[in-house]
């Protein structure tokens, strides 16, 4: 079962996307200098299409798309919710996924955006050239690299 601690709209995780972010708890990846470690317990309130639809009324007018950030330790239900997001609620999805890998089995028509990748304080964020972590658009089945899109020039 996914667990939610918070959500919050954001303009930086999905680029040319407003969205709506749900924080999943009982994260087991634990990344050496992970911004938000409280997000490792399993709290919060359980998350499914009720609650879903629930937090999306209050930004129905201006958000594009959902995304979930974490759920690593139930990938099937994070999919789930994905699809129900793509096809019941007519939005685009993403899932930030602290995984290298996405698990086998995780069908890619249920995302429009996958991150993977956890995080490495040494190499940075997805802002960082030197990330390992990585923004995928799904488009026909594949994955399409889109981190770059992150990633200022540098100035002087």
């Amino acid at each position: 079962m996914l667990r939610f601690y918070n959500y919050d709209i954001v303009f930086q995780e999905i680029p040319d996307e407003v969205t709506l972010a749900v924080n999943l708890t009982g994260c087991p990846c634990h990344c050496p200098g992970c911004h938000s470690p409280h997000l490792w317990e399993d709290i919060g309130e359980p998350l499914d299409e009720t609650v879903l639809r629930r937090i999306y009324a209050d930004y129905a007018a201006g958000v594009t798309c959902i995304c979930l950030m974490g759920g690593d330790a139930d990938p099937a239900a994070v999919e789930r919710c994905c699809a129900f997001i793509r096809t019941e609620m007519g939005l685009r999805s993403g899932w930030y996924s602290g995984r290298a890998e996405l698990p086998e089995g995780i069908c890619l028509d249920h995302f429009d955006y996958v991150k993977t990748g956890p995080y490495i304080a040494a190499r940075g964020g997805l802002k960082s050239p030197d990330t390992n972590q990585r923004l995928y658009r799904v488009a026909d089945g594949r994955l399409e690299d889109i981190t770059y899109r992150f990633w200022r020039p540098t100035v002087g």
